[in-house]
């Protein structure tokens, strides 16, 4: 042994890779069965090959450790306002494009599109997550645009593309494109009707007209994108409206969005997120004049399932990791899975992510069968109410996860740090969880009928379960309540509500010792454990609640 080899390496494993994320997750396969989505299933499959790959992993590291770089000058002075990526981000963004998920849920009327579509936004959530604000918002952009005749014409076919096209080009001149968003101002936040930035029509203006915008965005999300959706006041003093604007104008010129500088942010780090300035931008007004705020929250309500699947994935990813992990190391003479302790604290990760899975793949099936009163019901209000409850979730289960790795968790070149890093995003973009508690109340009081119905719903799928039902009559009498005494105490409110669902959607959708498992350790006699795992285990069964989370 030479003199300078201190130590062998033992008892250390690198985090899981090279497995298909679809075959390890029996509770999603299930749910694209259920769904109608099993013509999709061998695409999808080959999809959570290529995402699974040690190559793919380490495509997402590269693309986190190289963070874009903003070019607003070239070297003669010439302004450029040019974000460069590395060929990292580059190769995830083409991978996403051509699985065909930009598209997907619009380009025919099968059924089970929108399942297929959010089983692969949550697959390729589970490796990178930055990839997906531009995908999440050329998506959600698709709908409004298909009401604006004139623009769709021009952009449908670069929209519905699976070619990628990475090229700062013309809209013309490009096989494919992305749509960013542009709301947030910096004395407003979630407030958009504070907004400042003013719109000027050139000649008659009006739907479908051309427009100046001069004003300020305090958070433009991917500025390379080829064109923004963004809210502007219709001149001085007047209503907000949406207006499309393109990088480049028709003429070929740059558009006058300046690019002030690239956000420093906690995660998302793969992603550019920046500030610009409108100095007379052009743009098109897209629906009628005042009404940009519901014609941009209409987008939101895509954007919004976004990010209950991002955090889905999130600790969907980070449970999977920890399980992998504590199979294999080795801590006071046993496997780190067969200490009792850490077999709790497994099990009540596996239980959440699980529920996780199940609301966001009922919720997109929603978006699909929307002509249907009830899944109207659960679009409108389970959407803001999921978004606020998992994602917040996402926060305290992703740390749970890294603190199975113990100290290699914490090291900021691994899987379970940009994780960590990456789950705040999604309970702070399109409203944080105050702004989705309120639009909950907001929605039930607007549309009293679908209330009743979401919640007539929720009382037929607890029948036979006595908590469930306890759960649900309570929910119905205390959301009777007048206004004024329901905002204070809806956070509250809203956590009910999504644990109600998630219960009843794992008594219907999985076997009953999740079910059971989950209603037992959040709802029941061990209801109130205030941190991961505590609880009794005895009466769960825990082998197979781990065996269902990561089959061996």
């Amino acid at each position: 042994m030479n003199a300078w080899d201190t130590h062998e390496v033992l008892n250390q494993f690198d985090e899981l890779s090279n497995f298909n994320l679809l075959d390890a997750d029996p509770a999603l396969a299930e749910a694209l069965v259920r769904n109608g989505a099993r013509q999709h299933l061998a695409s999808l499959s080959d999809y959570a090959q290529r995402l699974g790959a040690q190559a793919t992993w380490d495509l997402a590291e590269q693309a986190n450790r190289h963070t874009p770089e903003l070019h607003r000058f070239d070297t003669r002075g010439r302004l450029l306002d040019r974000v460069e990526f590395h060929p990292s981000w580059h190769a995830l963004m083409e991978l996403y494009r051509q699985q065909g998920l930009i598209s997907l849920p619009y380009e025919d009327q099968r059924p089970g599109r929108w399942s297929a579509w959010a089983a692969g936004f949550y697959l390729h959530g589970q490796v990178e997550q930055g990839t997906l604000c531009p995908a999440t918002m050329t998506t959600a952009a698709i709908p409004l645009l298909q009401k604006e005749p004139a623009l769709w014409a021009e952009l449908g076919d670069k929209l519905l593309s699976h070619e990628y096209d990475e090229r700062d080009l013309p809209i013309a001149q490009k096989k494919s494109i992305w749509i960013g968003m542009g709301m947030t101002e910096k004395q407003g936040g979630s407030d958009v009707r504070a907004n400042t930035t003013v719109a000027m029509p050139v000649g008659e203006g009006g739907r479908g007209g051309e427009y100046l915008l001069r004003g300020h965005k305090w958070f433009f999300s991917a500025p390379m994108c080829d064109a923004h959706l963004v809210v502007a006041r219709m001149g001085e003093g007047g209503g907000h409206a949406c207006f499309f604007v393109p990088r480049w104008r028709p003429d070929g010129s740059k558009n006058a969005v300046r690019v002030q500088r690239l956000k420093n942010k906690v995660g998302n780090r793969s992603n550019s997120s920046s500030e610009v300035e409108f100095e007379d931008a052009w743009g098109i007004l897209m629906g009628e004049e005042g009404r940009g705020i519901p014609t941009i929250i209409e987008m939101a309500t895509y954007t919004r399932l976004n990010c209950v699947l991002g955090s889905a994935a999130i600790f969907r990813s980070a449970t999977a990791q920890a399980i992998a992990y504590a199979r294999q190391r080795m801590v006071f003479g046993k496997r780190l899975i067969d200490q009792p302790l850490m077999r709790s604290v497994l099990a009540d990760l596996a239980l959440e992510g699980e529920a996780g899975l199940q609301i966001s793949m009922h919720l997109a099936q929603a978006y699909e069968s929307e002509d249907e009163a009830l899944a109207r019901a659960w679009k409108r209000i389970m959407t803001p109410a999921a978004k606020f409850w998992v994602c917040k979730r996402g926060v305290e289960l992703t740390g749970e996860a890294m603190e199975v790795f113990g100290g290699n968790g914490y090291v900021d070149d691994g899987v379970l740090a940009r994780l960590f890093r990456e789950a705040p995003v999604n309970s702070i973009w399109e409203g944080s969880g105050n702004v989705m508690c309120l639009d909950v109340l907001r929605a039930m009081a607007r549309e009293p009928q679908a209330a009743q119905l979401l919640l007539q719903n929720l009382i037929d799928m607890a029948e036979g379960d006595s908590v469930l039902l306890g759960l649900a009559k309570s929910l119905a009498q205390r959301l009777s309540q007048p206004p004024e005494q329901l905002e204070p105490q809806a956070r509250r409110l809203v956590q009910d509500l999504v644990l109600l669902a998630q219960a009843c959607l794992l008594r219907q959708h999985a076997p009953e010792f999740m079910a059971q498992g989950f209603i037992a350790t959040r709802l029941g006699a061990q209801a109130g454990g205030m941190v991961v795992g505590a609880f009794d285990p005895k009466g769960l069964e825990v082998e197979a609640i781990l065996q269902r989370a990561l089959p061996q």
